[in-house]
């Protein structure tokens, strides 16, 4: 008996079983708020692609939300949680460890390998309301550039050409292209200039100190005028 005929008759009967909705786990939204710092939060999404045979790849991007640096560009075919694990130990051996990582709601992150992963790390992980990609509006920002400037205009013979090609998108991303939101400067700029000015501000007023006693500016004393080094410490300093 075909299976339309038996629809018909179980119709006709009036019979009706419930079916069961899928339970989603449910997400309160948390707004983006600005960041202060670098590593105070991370932003992580798939970016989908085909290779020239049709082969669909995968690409994991992290980016983070304070230099709008792409931290990683991981491309493969497919991505195990423990993959995006290693993926983001190796991130953090070079970068540090980050306060937040903001992500959605797909099989990966919601692990509880990974979650497990993110408590041991200390890391808070906060997932996004499912079908609000905007709760993640930084990374989804990147993810427009990523595929308008290399994804869309770049032919990939293999796993490995891609490779290579995202690789050399994500060096002229970070070093070459201005952003907008950093003054149009590019994200190694803003970060070298946001590390001078930590630097400075933690070692100016000791080296003008410094300054001043080696190298001391004396005036005659005939007429009772002080040196530079008694005006900064006082005149009991032996020049």
């Amino acid at each position: 008996m075909k299976h339309k005929r038996v629809h018909r008759v179980y119709r006709e009967a009036g019979l009706s079983i419930r079916r069961k909705q899928r339970k989603h786990c449910g997400r309160s939204g948390q707004p983006l708020r600005a960041c202060t710092a670098a590593n105070q939060q991370w932003a992580r999404d798939f970016v989908h692609d085909a290779v020239e045979s049709g082969r669909a790849i995968r690409v994991l991007s992290v980016v983070d939300a304070y230099r709008r640096e792409c931290l990683g560009l991981e491309v493969d075919t497919s991505f195990a949680s423990r993959r995006v694990r290693r993926v983001l130990e190796g991130i953090i051996s070079e970068r540090g460890v980050a306060q937040v990582i903001r992500c959605d709601n797909g099989p990966e992150p919601t692990r509880r390998r990974f979650l497990a992963w993110c408590i041991e790390r200390k890391i808070e992980c906060v997932h996004i309301q499912a079908g609000r990609p905007m709760q993640n509006g930084r990374v989804e920002s990147f993810r427009g550039k990523l595929r308008d400037e290399c994804l869309r205009v770049s032919w990939f013979e293999n796993l490995f050409a891609a490779r290579r090609k995202i690789k050399i998108w994500q060096i002229e991303y970070n070093q070459e292209r201005p952003h907008s939101s950093l003054r149009y400067r590019t994200p190694e700029e803003f970060a070298r200039e946001m590390s001078s000015q930590k630097g400075c501000g933690k070692e100016g007023g000791s080296a003008t100190l410094e300054n001043a006693m080696r190298f001391p500016l004396s005036h005659s004393r005939d007429d009772g005028d002080f040196s530079i080094a008694e005006q900064v410490t006082g005149p009991n300093v032996v020049s």
